[in-house]
């Protein structure tokens, strides 16, 4: 990348004067884009503030959603910039064509928009996304104030929180497409009365997210969790599941053919990514039914991004790139030949998290894409650029929050840049709401908006064809409703220069009848492989049946084309797919997992049919299965393979991985067989396998086996010793005739033990601890060895003598040693954190969090631990009707049983029906600088080491 020749200067309107003294320092903000293109500043407050989310109409304008009032309950208005009366939309043009804007007018002030975090144009409609609402405002006079408002959609969850509904984008198809966040549940129902029900384990983030859950079923009959990709018709109608069990997917991009492509926050710091999304697929962040997060099916060996998208499971999709550190946000897919041949079909995806906008080029990999990612835009030469603790105090660099990127009309990039300290944990510390828009275009090029006329059916296909994806729209519609009479026209854009204008024909012709969907026909031959695939997508949409289409394909080479035929036979019954569900077993390589997801797709609820099928082609023994044969079995996991599995698992000739993969397969078997299989396997003489067992049979007992078997018979739980003696000490405790004094010393010796430590907070918690009892309980329990107990008990008990605050302007004057912070880490992090391979994954994983932070900002974070409070991160405190406590992150919440991950990292299984109260904390696990006994100078060390890098 080449720096720009524009050296930004944000107005004096939007910042504090100490702040626009860091800004006009040298090299302190410019941008840095490809060496052939330029980046400009084309608006910034205080015409606007705050920009989450832009789109372009067709007069090249630019539409923005504002979040001034962004999470009230967390960023009190008196100290900020605030809109009493509601979320603005604003209009912003360069009427003179010099490429900076000169214009600006509010579209509308509503106080249902809380914080939205999408806009769409789409002629006279403008559709915003602000949870729990998805508005129309409709502009039928074109004098920019709209003179209609439809709740179009309603029900989502995540109300004022950054995982919740985020912007719409018009599809090749004429169809809708939009995503939301896991901050549900999301309960809504289109306008022909089809309801979607989703949820997940996930609450928090903010005081409405409190009540969520997990395998919800929608009227589809299926259980769709977590974060969602989703489709609806323009009427309101056909609302339609396309992917899920995202986290905090932000913003869906799709290109001329069809494709989706999704960006991913993580909640470790390490794993967010970037993915292709299969139609239909689960992109594996919680449990498959959303009552567990990612942390309570973490398997033994397993890395941070292998569990945190659950891909050594059958049934997630190829999670993609994984880009590490960051905040993903806006997307697009760039088709345009205006930014020149270079950037054509490039995949766009905003970093704000790392101040960059990463770009893709997919290359086709079997039946699905590699994600090969360059940094595109940035603040930085190098986007990964480590610092040093003397490095200038406020990075001003780290302040470029890409919120959103969005191709206009005239064929340029604009870029929404929040421009905040910090991004996401529903925090912000400008003050001022500042932020801007940038212009990419080519270095010395003009480029300059058309002028559409979709009067014309010469303009409805200039529309069709324009670089901006909301545009295309127009010019669909009002060529759909000429039918036929525009066959010939349009079909000569299947020979365009331009592949992508190819693609949006194919779309077209599906819809203009008879004639139109015979030369779509005529594709499924194509000799481009991407035009067949396009072909399939359109007449599926069209011919009521689906199976004649697929027989048509069946056969074809690509197994990305035989991906899309699987895809297709998902709901059809297996009496009329049999043979095509066959075929494509047949087809599968044994390598591509892309293939063998979607084999597992169009077996869904067929599985054991299929299996019978297929079950004479292959060896009786099953140690004689060759590795095709024994992927499709784990991705069908049929029950009546349960004793076929523990055969393969006891094989000796069989590689280690092999005998793995059988007991994995045996594990998401939901029958009494395969528990009683695993149960078996525990007992082998092989400890490699027997270990493997007892692991699946202690985690699947608290959901999916829990009721196939009797546990306490089979496997009854052990109160340790230390665990027995603090419950007898806690029912002495108690007693009526315990005198007073030996209340206070039972008490004492409590307070200095895990197990009765975690006792006494519990029933101070249930306010059954008498208050005569805390001043003696305070003495001692801040020295409890369990670090649960003692930052727990901040929340019950009076820590002697209290501490003194910590300056973070003390901090940062300070010098900070890389080395000295090394060994504070070690000392006081390392129980919880992991930082390269020092630690333990407890908490969030520190090793790149150099990349998302400068160095006020970690400091914040160390020093306020619960102000930015990371998602899935907090804490719980469960308390048993016999009285045992248990305190950390909840991890699974099922029907027979919730786990609780402590700050040992120790997972413990808690029956519901013995669990008394539950109680989710706002504060951290973490504790705070103070009773850790750091001082500021360990603190400067400290973050000295974690700028550093890894």
């Amino acid at each position: 990348m080449q720096q720009s020749g524009h050296t930004t200067r944000p107005g004096s309107e939007g910042l504090e004067p100490d702040r626009r003294a860091v800004l006009a320092a040298a090299d302190s903000n410019k941008l840095y884009v490809p060496d052939d293109l330029e980046a400009t500043v084309w608006a910034e407050a205080p015409v606007f503030y705050n920009p989450t989310n832009i789109d372009v109409d067709a007069r090249g304008r630019i539409w923005v959603t504002e979040a001034v009032n962004y999470r009230n309950f967390n960023n009190k208005p008196e100290t900020r910039l605030d809109h009493p009366n509601g979320e603005r939309v604003m209009i912003l043009e360069d009427t003179d064509g010099d490429g900076k804007a000169d214009q600006s007018k509010v579209f509308v002030e509503d106080k249902d928009l809380v914080s939205p975090l999408g806009i769409a144009v789409i002629g006279n409609k403008i559709i915003v996304s602000a949870a729990p609402h998805l508005v129309v405002y409709t502009d039928e006079n074109g004098d920019d104030k709209p003179d209609k408002k439809e709740i179009f959609l309603t029900g989502f969850g995540g109300l004022d929180h950054d995982h919740s509904l985020h912007s719409l984008v018009a599809g090749p198809d004429g169809k809708w497409y939009f995503n939301t966040g896991n901050a549900g549940p999301h309960t809504v129902t289109d306008k022909a009365g089809w309801t979607l029900r989703s949820g997940s384990i996930y609450t928090g983030g903010t005081p409405y997210n409190t009540k969520n859950k997990g395998n919800m079923v929608s009227d589809d009959d299926r259980v769709w969790v977590g974060g969602m990709a989703l489709r609806i018709n323009p009427d309101g109608t056909g609302l339609k599941v396309m992917g899920h069990n995202f986290r905090n997917n932000y913003e869906t991009a799709i290109d001329s053919y069809g494709n989706l492509w999704q960006n991913d926050n993580d909640d470790q710091v390490v794993a967010c990514r970037t993915s292709w999304l299969m139609e239909g697929g689960n992109m594996g962040y919680f449990s498959q039914d959303g009552t567990r997060f990612w942390q309570g099916d973490q398997r033994p060996g397993q890395d941070i991004p292998t569990a945190h998208w659950h891909q050594e499971d059958p049934g997630v999709v190829p999670a993609g790139d994984i880009s590490g550190a960051g905040s993903p946000t806006g997307m697009v897919f760039y088709e345009g030949d205006e930014l020149g041949a270079n950037y054509r079909g490039l995949l766009l995806s905003c970093e704000a998290g790392r101040n960059v906008i990463f770009s893709y080029r997919p290359e086709p990999q079997g039946a699905g894409y590699r994600m090969p990612r360059t940094d595109f835009i940035s603040t930085f030469p190098k986007v990964d650029e480590e610092y040093k603790w003397n490095d200038i105090k406020e990075d001003i660099r780290k302040w470029f929050r890409p919120s959103d990127v969005a191709v206009g009309t005239d064929g340029a990039l604009y870029i929404a840049d929040w421009f905040d300290p910090v991004v996401g944990g529903h925090q912000m510390k400008d003050s001022k709401g500042y932020g801007r828009i940038y212009r990419i275009t080519p270095k010395g090029k003009n480029l300059k908006a058309p002028v559409i006329n979709t009067a014309r059916t010469k303009g409805q296909l200039q529309a069709l064809m324009n670089p901006a994806i909301n545009i295309r729209v127009l010019g669909f519609e009002k060529l759909k409703a000429q039918g036929d009479k525009v066959v010939k026209p349009v079909a000569k854009l299947l020979t365009a220069p331009n592949p992508y204008h190819r693609a949006r024909a194919v779309w077209l012709l599906s819809q203009l009848g008879p004639k139109g969907q015979q030369k779509i026909q005529e594709l499924l031959k194509s000799e481009q492989v991407d035009l067949r695939i396009a072909a399939f997508r359109a007449l599926k949409q069209t011919q009521p049946d689906v199976v004649a289409l697929a027989r048509q394909v069946i056969d074809d080479p690509s197994p990305a084309v035989r991906r899309e035929v699987a895809i297709a036979l998902r709901d059809v019954p297996f009496e009329q797919c049999r043979d095509l569900l066959v075929k494509l077993a047949n087809q599968y390589d044994g390598n591509d997992r892309f293939y063998l997801e979607a084999v597992g797709l169009a077996a869904d609820r067929k599985e054991e049919a299929l299996y019978a099928v297929l079950k004479p082609s292959m060896p009786a023994n099953p140690v004689q299965w060759d590795q095709k044969t024994a992927n499709l079995i784990w991705r069908l996991h049929p029950a009546s393979t349960a004793d076929l599995m523990k055969q393969r698992a006891l094989a000796p000739t069989l590689t280690a991985d092999a005998r793995k993969q059988a007991i994995v397969a045996l594990g998401f078997m939901k029958d009494p067989a395969a528990a009683r299989a695993m149960v078996e396997l525990t007992k082998v003489d092989d400890k490699t396998i027997a270990q493997q067992a007892d692991y699946w049979t202690n985690f699947r007992r608290s959901n999916d086996w829990a009721t196939l078997l009797n546990w306490d018979e089979v496997m009854p739980p052990k109160l340790s010793e230390a665990g027995q003696k603090a419950m007898a000490m806690r029912q002495k405790l108690l007693e009526e005739y315990t005198s007073a004094e030996d209340r206070q010393k039972l008490a004492k010796a409590m307070a200095v033990s895990p197990e009765g430590g975690m006792l006494l907070v519990g029933l101070a918690a249930e306010k059954k601890l008498p208050e005569s009892l805390k001043p003696v309980i305070s003495e001692v329990i801040f020295t409890n060895p369990d670090q649960s107990v003692r930052t727990m008990a901040g929340d019950y008990f009076t820590r002697p003598g209290g501490a003194a605050a910590l300056s973070l302007k003390k901090i940062a004057a300070l010098s900070g040693n890389e080395t000295a912070g090394q060994a504070v880490f070690k000392a006081s992090c390392s129980t919880c954190h992991r930082h390269g391979p020092t630690g333990r994954d407890i908490g969030p994983e520190l090793t790149k969090i150099h990349q998302k932070f400068d160095r006020n900002g970690l400091l914040d974070a160390i020093l306020n631990p619960s102000a930015g409070l990371a998602f899935g991160y907090e804490p719980w405190l469960i308390t048993t009707k016999n009285g045992q406590t248990y305190y950390g992150f909840l991890i699974s919440d099922g029907q027979q049983a919730i786990v609780v991950k402590d700050a040992a990292g120790q997972k413990q299984t808690i029956p519901t029906a013995q669990v008394a109260s539950r109680k989710q904390y706002s504060t951290s696990l973490m504790p705070d600088p103070t009773s850790l006994g750091l001082s500021e100078q360990q603190l400067a060390d400290l973050v000295a080491y974690l700028l550093k890098g890894n």
